[in-house]
């Protein structure tokens, strides 16, 4: 489509320019970044007009893109886009403009563009010029037919702050990405950057390309994504920095998921399904090759745990269970959730991965966090670059796999001897040769250690019991070596802390 042709339908539909926009407005987002650094933060929400400014859930999900206004614009490459509307948790106005042959075309926001369910609106609501100006999107959704030809599916929504997911061809939306993370799990209140300027631009054989402009009270930014939806769906990210103040507790890459029971400590929830969880275990990849799997808690306290590193190859939050089975969930079908992997396209030197483990009662909150700290403060007035690659879906992990792989963990009371919980690790892969289990605690006592096989799974348990005495927390460690003491496993990790009734 040529881009007359192109703006014309735009036009028609409602898609207007915005008129008025400040010199350097069409500046690269770095540049503007950089720019705005050095000027007071703005609060980037917005008055909103009725009915957005008074919606409940059910209403606001009554509001839809409609065909041939906010629904489907196309952005070449066999990509569109949808544009979503303010109100309800989605206060910060989110500008929105597409970029076609070097044309920034600013998209001005219209109550026009939307349809509204009769069930809540008696009407399409009306605005005034005045109105339409204060007014802007919460974010966007990026569609193509990659899953089915002829069927336009999404692969990529942004909403609120500066938070964004991807879809593979096998799984179904389930963790969360984050432009930065601020403060996340410290005693301060977490700082939340926002996405405030969206930039479409031209798509080229099924792959979506979107800059972000990033605003908060202590840093600015720029992000670049390039996404090509698949199995897995992948997704380049180029991320620059300029820290208005010096910060210590900055997030790169971070990882938002829900972990609430699986099979270690099952009854922290009393729920009928034998798992509720979005992911089930950080992975990490350090600088040396050792492979981490760290299986995630619903903790009694907040817990947070750092995996030093140098140079890290990667990190990730996976959702390993793939039967229904492992669920019994036909509605949020966990199943389908997928695994998301960060791959750094540079070396990102010293620091650690870190992980928050949040206490939840139920599957309606976020308690998982994991990210990237640098390991030195970002300070006032420098530029920061971070480039990754995300890999979402069913099995994202691009590096090879060791020769044997954890499967699954357990755990639960020892009946006959009390103070002791019993541990059970499965592994799986290449089992021929002898392998011979060392178990570590960094705190209290392990006892029984032995390695047998399981024929009806084909795998390897290894199991141990555990007494914590008066520990108040203990990391544990699990790794399987051949007669000659070289590791041959994943290193399986686990933060024993005390169940929520104050037992082992």
């Amino acid at each position: 489509m040529q881009r007359r042709t192109f703006l014309g339908t735009a036009f028609a539909a409602g898609l207007v320019p915005v008129r008025g926009l400040g010199q350097g407005d069409a500046e690269d987002f770095t540049t503007l970044a950089q720019r705005l650094s050095r000027q007071p933060h703005r609060d980037p929400a917005m008055q909103l007009a009725p009915p957005f400014d008074n919606l409940t859930y059910d209403s606001f999900r009554a509001i839809r893109p409609a065909e041939g206004g906010a629904a489907g614009l196309p952005l070449g490459g066999g990509v569109s886009a949808d544009l979503l509307p303010p109100g309800f948790f989605f206060r910060d106005r989110v500008a929105i403009e597409i970029e076609r042959n070097g044309e920034i075309t600013p998209i001005g926001f219209d109550p026009a563009l939307f349809s509204y369910g009769a069930r809540y609106f008696d009407s399409p609501p009306q605005m005034d010029d005045t109105a339409r100006a204060e007014m802007g999107f919460s974010g966007l959704r990026l569609r193509s037919a990659y899953r089915q030809l002829g069927v336009s599916d999404e692969f990529f929504v942004t909403q609120g702050a500066s938070y964004f997911r991807t879809v593979s061809r096998q799984t179904l939306y389930g963790l969360s990405f984050r432009a930065l993370a601020i403060g996340t799990g410290g005693g301060a209140p977490e700082e939340f950057p926002v996405f405030t300027r969206l930039r479409l631009r031209e798509g080229s054989d099924g792959q979506a390309r979107l800059e972000a402009l990033i605003e908060s009270p202590s840093i600015t930014g720029a992000a670049t994504f390039a996404i090509s939806p698949g199995e897995p769906t992948v997704t380049d990210v180029d991320l620059v920095l300029f820290p208005r103040v010096t910060l210590d507790d900055v997030g790169i890459a971070p990882l938002t998921s829900m972990y609430l029971k699986g099979a270690l400590r099952a009854a922290v929830s009393d729920d009928f399904r034998p798992r509720v969880h979005d992911s089930e275990a950080l992975q990490i990849i350090n600088g040396a090759g050792e492979r981490l799997w760290r299986p995630l808690s619903n903790p009694a306290t907040l817990q947070i745990s750092r995996f030093a590193d140098d140079g890290p190859r990667g990190f990730g939050l996976i959702q390993q269970s793939r039967e229904f089975a492992d669920f019994e969930d036909p509605e949020a079908a966990y199943h389908k959730r997928p695994s998301a992997w960060i791959a750094p396209r540079e070396n990102w030197g010293e620091g650690g991965v870190m992980l928050v483990e949040i206490p939840t009662a139920d599957e309606f909150h976020d308690n998982i966090v994991a990210f990237w700290r640098p390991g030195e403060p970002l300070t006032a007035g420098g530029v920061y670059r971070y480039s990754y690659r995300i890999f979402t879906g069913a099995s994202p992990v691009p590096l090879p796999a060791p020769r044997v792989r954890i499967a699954q963990s357990r755990s639960g009371l020892v009946h006959d001897a009390p103070g002791y919980l019993q541990y059970v690790i499965d592994f799986h892969g290449d089992l021929g040769a002898d392998l011979y289990p060392t178990v570590t605690a960094s705190e209290g006592e392990i006892a029984g250690v032995s390695a047998y096989p399981v024929a009806a799974r084909g795998h390897l348990r290894v199991g141990f019991r555990y007494a914590p005495g008066a520990a108040e927390a203990a990391e544990l460690r699990l790794v399987l070596r051949d007669a000659s003491g070289t590791p041959q496993s994943d290193v399986w990790l686990h933060r024993w802390t005390p169940a929520r009734d104050g037992g082992p």
